[in-house]
């Protein structure tokens, strides 16, 4: 069985580091390069926590030691490094020649970022998910809404049962026929809303999975969730793309068409002659 990367270790126990535990956890999941290297003493020196709290961190993740989990995160960096070594700089000022194509380069640096931290297994049991669960409530809020729409549109095709929210909030109504094999996709990135953060909170009292698409593991929705995917874990600068949330998306909805492909080729009979009795497409 596959190992759960540093990421996810740090996610699953999340919610019950203690205050100091939780410094060193949003530490270690930005700064993986430095943090295969540093001591115990120096990791803390670092945070701002004392060297104990480090090594009690390494203990909530469930490894025998403070040196174990070194060892698991220069594991996971390695892993990436190669990865990382592709990716352009952008420390160039754009001009009027240069703006344009630096934006293009951006968002591929950003996809093979993707492409380098995603995690396929997750990702086929989001697809499992989608295709098994009785309905699919899909939520975002603000910007996330656009991408969250999206999904919606495109799953709706290929499955009965999908709903969205509204763009700024969700009821109670909307929860109210979800059941525990129901599954809640929960869109959420900068700025952050607090919707998600409630709904997810909501949703697990309730029974119900969340999956939850965002840009790092530590956002605010990450460790509410069931499962998460992320699009952007380890970019530096403040910019978020699009580009790699569709991307992110477009391959769960893939997925589910490979794997679900004789109920998706009778729904979209059904629905073609519905567009063509209705002639709501121009040819």
């Amino acid at each position: 069985m596959k190992h759960l990367s540093i990421n996810q270790m740090v996610k699953k126990h999340y919610l019950s580091l203690s205050p100091g535990q939780k410094k060193v956890a949003e530490w270690i999941t930005q700064n993986d390069e430095e943090g295969a290297l540093l001591t115990a003493f120096q990791m803390g020196r670092k945070v701002g926590v004392s060297e104990t709290t480090v090594i009690r961190f390494a203990y909530a993740l469930g490894f025998k030691g403070y040196s174990e989990m070194q060892e698991a995160v220069r594991r996971h960096w390695l892993e990436k490094k190669q990865d990382h070594e592709d990716f352009p700089s952008y420390v160039q000022e754009p001009t009027e020649q240069t703006l344009f194509k630096q934006v293009i380069e951006k968002e591929t640096s950003v996809l093979k970022q993707l492409l380098a931290q995603l995690d396929v297994e997750e990702v086929w049991k989001v697809v499992d998910q989608f295709i098994e669960a009785k309905s699919v409530y899909i939520a975002g809020f603000g910007s996330s809404y656009g991408a969250a729409y999206w999904l919606y549109f495109n799953l709706k095709q290929f499955r009965s049962s999908v709903f969205l929210s509204e763009s700024m909030a969700f009821s109670p109504e909307d929860l109210c026929d979800l059941t525990q094999d129901s599954v809640v996709v929960i869109l959420s990135f900068p700025r952050y809303h607090k919707e998600a953060i409630e709904l997810a909170t909501v949703t697990q009292k309730l029974g119900i999975p969340v999956v939850s698409i965002t840009n790092r593991h530590l956002s605010p929705i990450g460790p509410l969730s069931t499962i998460t995917l992320t699009t952007e874990e380890k970019m530096d600068s403040g910019h978020h793309s699009i580009a790699s949330v569709i991307s992110l998306l477009e391959v769960i909805i893939q997925g589910v068409q490979f794997k679900d492909r004789e109920r998706i080729s009778l729904r979209q009979q059904t629905l073609e002659q519905l567009y063509s009795e209705r002639n709501w497409f121009v040819e």
